[in-house]
């Protein structure tokens, strides 16, 4: 029995702690959040604590992060040097060198360490890499996310963008994807933003979009805003171009962009080629809930079946690597070479 502690209680701590709640193979010995906060049912019997060092003292052998970013790194090496694996929400860090730090640490202990890029569970998008890849490369990645919110919504937001930008904190999903359609090096990076709200940080933005080139020639965009002033046109594009055709998400207007299920779900896939097209209907695809479910039981069977893990721990650091580059441009107001 795996030995279970949830740091961070918000929407993706509650999801991951009600994975481990109705997993075989787990056993929660406590939650951690600094303050109080209403839990599902399920949640309830298990023992509260309101600091990192309060929790770590139940002994855990895994310990869930869903904090916000500028604390992942740090609590990731402290549970790690007290003997325990780590899954942790996306990003890594909020730096390279604080990412790099983390890897270093696992690889030297010996200890698993996930990183929650949610995607790589979701059997539509793995379909949507595969179809990509077949066509061949050189690719053009075109995608985006943007994100209308307001109430609760937009105060998440706000808070997340104390530490975070909307390009790094979505942005590592889908230029992760990028990265796996293409495993080529990215050699530079372009960003642009805009602060649209006073009501956050003078030197943050609420929109930005990065552009990225790869050793192989292929290009990709993502665009990315938060607010109560974002568009619901076109919020959800992903889009890939080949010289051999393009494989397209076909569920691209979607109702509401603040649906967190909608995030991740693809609909049908169409697959063009100059010669016909095909659709690839994908039916029952997983929810948000089902998708926290099938990470942790990926790491849990990490654990017992000691799966190597360094591919995946290099490709969130280089995910990562790509978008703070896009941060420094933006910043800098010139493109970043990698």
């Amino acid at each position: 029995m795996t030995r279970v502690l949830i740091v961070g209680l918000g929407n993706m701590g509650r999801s991951h702690a009600l994975a481990h709640h109705a997993l075989d193979g787990s056993e929660i010995v406590g939650l951690v959040n600094r303050s109080d906060v209403d839990l599902p049912e399920a949640l309830a019997r298990y023992p509260r604590f309101n600091s990192f060092e309060a929790g770590m003292e139940t002994g855990p052998d895994l310990v869930v992060i869903a904090t916000y970013s500028d604390s992942h790194a740090d609590y990731a090496i402290r549970a790690m040097e007290a003997g325990a694996h780590v899954f942790v929400e996306k990003p890594l860090a909020t730096t390279v060198a604080d990412a790099e730090r983390v890897v270093e640490t696992a690889t030297r202990l010996n200890r698993k360490l996930a990183v929650g890029y949610i995607l790589r569970h979701h059997p539509s998008w793995v379909r949507l890499i595969d179809e990509a890849r077949s066509l061949g490369g050189p690719y053009v990645f075109r995608m985006n996310l943007n994100q209308q919110s307001s109430g609760a919504e937009w105060d998440t937001h706000k808070s997340l963008m104390k530490t975070t930008s909307p390009l790094v904190d979505c942005g590592v999903h889908y230029v992760d994807v990028m990265c796996q359609v293409t495993d080529a090096r990215p050699v530079r990076v372009q960003g642009i933003g805009l602060r649209l709200s006073d009501e956050i940080a003078p030197d943050m933005y609420n929109y930005g979009q990065l552009q990225v080139v790869f050793e192989d020639g292929s290009v990709g965009w993502y665009e990315a805003g938060w607010g109560p002033m974002m568009s619901e046109t076109a919020f959800f594009v992903k889009d890939i171009v080949s010289p051999n055709g393009s494989v397209s998400i076909l569920d691209a207007d979607k109702g509401d962009s603040a649906d967190i299920d909608g995030h991740t779900k693809v609909g049908g896939i169409l697959v063009h080629r100059p010669g016909g097209d095909q659709m690839i209907a994908l039916d029952d695809e997983p929810g948000h809930q089902a998708l926290c479910d099938a990470e942790q039981a990926y790491l849990l069977r990490a654990i017992a079946e000691d799966i190597d893990l360094s591919r995946h721990m290099a490709d969130a650091v280089s995910s990562l690597r790509i978008c703070i580059a896009a941060d420094e441009s933006i910043r800098k107001g010139h493109a970043i070479t990698l």
